[in-house]
This record gives structure tokens, C-alpha cells and sequence, in this order.
């Protein structure tokens, strides 16, 4: 199905001209922040390895065995995270940073909704967004444009 080719009209004109040099940064905003939130929950795991705690961690979630567990979203957070400041390799590894969120708002589901309750709210949303970005891409301002190929 094609795009529409028109825009709606502006309540105000004149923001036009903002706009048009603030929308290709739009995508850049959303994709650096959802890289940046992954790598600050992947790098930490990185850094202090597979300990009894994490061990205790995943086992408890059901992700068994937690070693696997444990530095598969280690890996996929940390570089998803990189990946998606960058927009290099970007489908790919925001749809396996989706994948990974589905699996842990599957996890989270009998808790309910609300993320204070330990529920999947939080994950469902930032894997959706995470699936956005795979079906989108790495936008305008991406690694992946610059070199003219994608994943």
C-alpha cells in the first residue's frame, strides 16, 4: 500500500519550515534511546559476568539454563544497544532486541499489566517500539544509509 502523498494542513504555517528540518530527526531521537536504554541494562552484565545472584535471577523467571539465558541478553541488550545509536545492522538487531522483549513480557504476563507489580508493561512497550524500528530501519541518519545497505 502506498503512503499518502499529502500532509495535513498546519494550524499554524509558519512551523513549517521547523518541521521539515525536525522530522528526519524524529527517528534519530526514538532509535538513540532505545540504544541507549538497552546498552545500560546490557554493558552492567557485561561488566560483572555471570554471578549466583543473576544465576538465582533468571532460574527464578523460569529461563532455564540461566548461563544461556544470562549472556544471550547480555549480548543482544548490549549490542542492540550499539547497533541502534549507530543505526548499523539496525533491523536486525532491533528485531532480535523485540524478540528478546517478547519473550520477557511473556514471562511477566500472570503479574498483569502494571510494570510496578512486576507486570510487562515496560517491556511490551519498548519491544514494540524495538519492532517499529526493525520494520522502519535505521532512518535518514544512520550508518546503514551511509553505506547503502541493510540487514
Amino acid at each position: 500500500m502506498a503512503l499518502a502523498k499529502t500532509e495535513p494542513k498546519l494550524f499554524l504555517p509558519f512551523l513549517q519550515p521547523f518541521y521539515d528540518a525536525a522530522i528526519p530527526l524524529s527517528w534519530l531521537i526514538i532509535r538513540v534511546t532505545v540504544g541507549w536504554i538497552l546498552l545500560m541494562h546490557g554493558y552492567p552484565k557485561f561488566m560483572s559476568g555471570f554471578t549466583d545472584g543473576a544465576a538465582k535471577a533468571f532460574a527464578d523467571l523460569g529461563f532455564t539454563p540461566p548461563f544461556f539465558w544470562f549472556w544471550a541478553s547480555a549480548c543482544i541488550e548490549t549490542f542492540a544497544g550499539i547497533s541502534l545509536i549507530l543505526g548499523l545492522f539496525t533491523r536486525f538487531f532491533a528485531a532480535a532486541a523485540a524478540i528478546e522483549m517478547l519473550f520477557i513480557t511473556i514471562t511477566y504476563w500472570g503479574n498483569g499489566f502494571p510494570w510496578l507489580k512486576r507486570g510487562y508493561e515496560y517491556v511490551l512497550l519498548w519491544g514494540l517500539i524495538c519492532f517499529a524500528i526493525a520494520l522502519r530501519g535505521g532512518g535518514p541518519y544512520s550508518l546503514d544509509r551511509k553505506i547503502g545497505r541493510e540487514l
